[in-house]
């Protein structure tokens, strides 16, 4: 019988999340869903020094903007103390770990001495079999008996076989603080292990606490799960994405205008790929994704591809999915008549909904400034007499693109000018700059009496004004 997949999040609530993590989360949530098992959301918040509520908070708020559903409820480290006192119990009573009443002092004296000597730094095992009286005042750590030869090997699902040397890197490592309270690594494992977890992908970062967790995983009696770990994501310079590479959190891309698939499927590209294919529906995701596909190698965050992406899917998205979208950045198109067009008409030439929204709003509001360089390039004296006599056959009545069209090229004709030489100046007039979508659409969008009124007042600012 097949076992079933159960993958697992657990990111620690100290802040946003970051991009990366939603790349992992993605990579999981892909392999569960792609295979039938568990995608499972745990928040490892045992750090009560450096969580936040407000992090917790951030980081539901990007699972539902993403729509990555997990099964179950969330699963808080915090409320899971007494099972983590229950198995350092356990280890101590069988003789697998012990207290150690190191003071900071003695520590720190080791330490100095094995740097003095050339040495890795490490615990020297002092009291790993100590029978004696325990030295007053100090509240022991708990310390793991760990190996003290030989090798820990595994297979990774990315970077193959991997090999640690204990003598080169595993001491008798701290499972719990000298305050009773559990560290990263030894929850991670009683965590993973009860929720029956049976493949880890996570970030390439954490391959050193993977001999570790390998040794809880054995010294508890627990399955050891499959392991992917994964090459970090690189900015354009080769380093480690960070903020001076531009926005990492996760709902900073949403208030940049980018839409939620747009960005799970630029984030899945970074690492693994399915031939030459660049844009996947989810189902198709949940259809193709292995992370035995998975990248060795480390990849670097591409802004233009990302916009790339995000315009295809603002292409692909109906017209009410963009309309309730573009509410968020202030652009309310209930009352718009002709709003389907609006959006139409700007879906192809924008990349973001932010590009989108302020598009919008140069269409439906009147310029009170006009850019310098548009009105000195197109707005001459010229230009101005055919404005005011293109004014004068509009009319009165609303009319379609079509129409409009139809009675320019006439007007255009009978003054022997061509497009160019009123399209522009009309731009500037309706939208304050040189840059609009087709000008007949835009026109049938405001209406002949909005369309005069702004033609007006390019006339009148033209008679005062020293641009």
């Amino acid at each position: 019988m097949t076992k079933k997949i159960i993958t697992r999040f657990a990111p620690s609530p100290t802040g946003y999340l970051h991009i990366g993590g939603l790349r992992t989360a993605l990579y999981n949530y892909l392999y569960a869903r792609a295979n039938g098992g568990k995608f499972l959301l745990r928040i490892e918040d045992t750090d009560f020094k450096r969580n936040k509520i407000e992090a917790t908070k951030a980081i539901l708020e990007a699972f539902e903007w993403t729509g990555l559903d997990f099964d179950g409820t969330v699963e808080y480290q915090s409320e899971r103390m007494e099972i983590y006192k229950k198995y350092i119990q356990k280890l101590l009573d069988e003789g697998k770990a012990y207290k150690c009443y190191m003071s900071k002092e003695e520590l720190d004296d080791l330490r100095n001495e094995q740097i003095a000597r050339k040495e890795r730094p490490r615990y020297d095992g002092r009291y790993r079999d100590f029978k004696g009286t325990p030295p007053a005042g100090i509240d022991p750590v708990i310390r793991i008996k760990a190996p003290t030869s030989g090798t820990i090997e595994f297979v990774d699902g990315v970077k193959g076989e991997v090999k640690f040397e204990v003598a080169d890197m595993i001491d008798d490592f701290v499972i719990a603080r000298s305050d009773k309270s559990p560290i990263y690594n030894f929850t991670v494992v009683i965590d993973d292990a009860l929720m029956g977890v049976t493949d880890v992908i996570r970030g390439d970062d954490h391959l050193s606490n993977t001999p570790k967790q390998i040794i809880l995983y054995n010294a508890l009696g627990f399955e050891v799960p499959k392991f992917y770990h994964v090459a970090m994501i690189n900015g354009s310079d080769g380093a480690k994405l960070s903020k001076r590479h531009g926005a990492t959190d996760v709902m900073e891309y949403k208030k940049m205008g980018y839409l939620p698939e747009a960005l799970l499927n630029f984030l899945v590209r970074l690492g693994w790929s399915h031939g030459d294919d660049e844009i996947f529906s989810m189902d198709e995701l949940k259809e193709f994704f292995d992370p035995n596909n998975l990248s060795k190698s480390a990849s670097t965050f591409n802004q233009s591809k990302l916009e790339w992406l995000n315009q295809h899917y603002i292409k692909e998205a109906s017209f009410e999915r963009l309309k309730d979208e573009l509410k968020e950045f202030g652009v309310n198109l209930d009352p718009v008549k002709h709003a389907k067009l609006l959006v139409d008409s700007l879906r192809e030439r924008s990349t973001t909904l932010v590009e989108m929204a302020n598009s919008a709003l140069n269409i439906l509001k009147a310029p009170t400034t006009y850019d310098q360089k548009a009105y000195k390039k197109f707005i001459k004296p010229q230009s101005i007499e055919l404005l005011e006599k293109y004014s004068e056959i509009l009319g009165d009545n609303d009319l379609d693109t079509r129409i409009y069209e139809e009675i320019t090229v006439k007007f255009l004709d009978e003054n022997s000018a061509k497009l160019k030489d009123i399209a522009q100046p009309l731009r500037v007039a309706i939208t304050g700059t040189s840059v609009s979508p087709g000008i007949f659409e835009v026109m049938e969008i405001i209406g002949t009496t909005e369309l005069k009124n702004r033609i007006s007042n390019l006339l009148e600012f033209s008679k005062n004004s020293s641009i």
